[in-house]
This record gives C-alpha cells, sequence and structure tokens, in this order.
C-alpha cells in the first residue's frame, strides 16, 4: 500500500504555516478529508504518524499547523507559552484553523466536501471549537482533549458530529468539565458522544508520555480502544 506525504505550505498573513498531506496512492480520485490538528507541542511526527495511518484507511490525512513553520517543542514549559496564545484568543486560533481546513481542501487529493478533524489534547479543544463555530465537517474527535469553551459561544445547533475521548483520571479535566461539555453540547442539539477510559490520564495515546506527577501517562489499552472508536466514526461518517 503505497502512502504518499507531501509538506503544503500557506499563509496566515505574514505567519508561513506548513501542513503534512499523506495519502494512499493506489486510489485515484479525491479521497475523504481528515484533519488532525496538533497537541500543545505543535505539528510533530505524532500528528504525521496519525495522518499516515489515516491514509491507510483511504483518507487524506492532513496534520495542521496552527503555530508557524518549524515551531514545534518537546519542553513543557515551553509548550504552554505556545499554546497560551491561541487558548487566549480563540478567534485567532478559528481563524489557523479555517485556513489549514482551506489548505487540505485545496490538494487534488482531498475531497473537501466529505471532511472530518481529530484533535489531540489542544488540538482536541481546537476541533470542539470548529464544531462550535460550524465549519464545514462532517465529524470530529476530541482525543484526551480540553473542554474549556471560548468566552462567547454559540447557541444554535451544531451540526457538526461529535466523538469524545476522554481519560477519566485526566486531572486536565475534571469529571465536572465533562458534565458541563455534555450539557453544552446537548443544548446546541449536537449529536455527542463521550467515551471515558477508567485508570486512565492526559496523553494517553502518547507512547511518549510519561509523567504520571503532571498527569500525563500514555495507556496501550486506551490507545488501541480509541484508535478503534475513531476508526468506526469516521467510517460511519465517511465510508
Amino acid at each position: 500500500m503505497p502512502i504518499r506525504e507531501r509538506l503544503v505550505d500557506y499563509r496566515d498573513g505574514d505567519t508561513q504555516l506548513q501542513g503534512y498531506l499523506a495519502w494512499d496512492d493506489a486510489q485515484t480520485g479525491p479521497r475523504p478529508t481528515v484533519l488532525v490538528v496538533h497537541a500543545y507541542g505543535g505539528r510533530g511526527e505524532f500528528e504525521c504518524e496519525r495522518a499516515r495511518e489515516l491514509a491507510a484507511l483511504g483518507y487524506a490525512g492532513f496534520a495542521v499547523d496552527i503555530y508557524g513553520k518549524g515551531i514545534f517543542s518537546t519542553e513543557p514549559g515551553e509548550c504552554e507559552a505556545l499554546m497560551q496564545p491561541f487558548v487566549s484568543d480563540r478567534n485567532l486560533l478559528l481563524r489557523r484553523l479555517e485556513l489549514g481546513l482551506a489548505a487540505a481542501g485545496a490538494q487534488p487529493e482531498a475531497d473537501q466536501a466529505r471532511a472530518a478533524a481529530i484533535g489531540y489534547c489542544f488540538g482536541g479543544l481546537c476541533v470542539l471549537d470548529m464544531a462550535r463555530a460550524g465549519m464545514p465537517l462532517v465529524g470530529v474527535v476530541s482525543l484526551h482533549g480540553l473542554f474549556n469553551p471560548p468566552p462567547v459561544s454559540g447557541t444554535s445547533p451544531i451540526d457538526t458530529r461529535i466523538l469524545v475521548l476522554h481519560g477519566w483520571d485526566d486531572p486536565m479535566v475534571l469529571p465536572a468539565d465533562v458534565l458541563a461539555l455534555a450539557e453544552e453540547l446537548s443544548a446546541r442539539q449536537a449529536d455527542w458522544q463521550i467515551h471515558g477510559y477508567g485508570g486512565t490520564y492526559h496523553a494517553f495515546t502518547n507512547p511518549h508520555a510519561n509523567a504520571v506527577d503532571r498527569g500525563v501517562l500514555y495507556n496501550a489499552d486506551a490507545a488501541r480502544r480509541s484508535a478503534q472508536s475513531v476508526e468506526n466514526f469516521l467510517g460511519e461518517l465517511l465510508g
């Protein structure tokens, strides 16, 4: 199965951004598109590998870039500093996400009319915001994402289907936050699911997450189960 890849340059004003596209070259014509939105460190190999996995399932996997070309860190303090301007300015965040969606849709391998998004950690917050804002997506998946809504959130019905995959022992998202998200999505008449994994911390899909003192820890069972849930969800919407 020949998986092809390409870096895709795009811009937000003076800021150069660079996405990563992966697709199965054995197929012809545009494929359903799935965006991969990165965690707080920036677009890295983890997100590119997720895009390749999506390509193997028959999608055009596109790892978006929110921070800027080449901007990436693995140091927690630096990652927090990179993320904070976008958490503080959700309109700026939405603009970067819209540009990423447009860049993906402009690729000849991608079917812009059939698009979904998955996001990890900070990226989980991002895809929820995409659904809240009514971006043209059939579905989004938040994996160990953050739930806090933007300061001003809409009240109109959310048409995008939503799947949330959450580690129940994640110290960054408490049970009260889970209930608040369920109430928010119900109030906006969304088609939503929330799956909680017991005994599971933040970043449970990342094999390099190993800092239980900070509440982040890889969980092979939760990673496997969540991957199957993502595949089932996307297959239902885009298959």
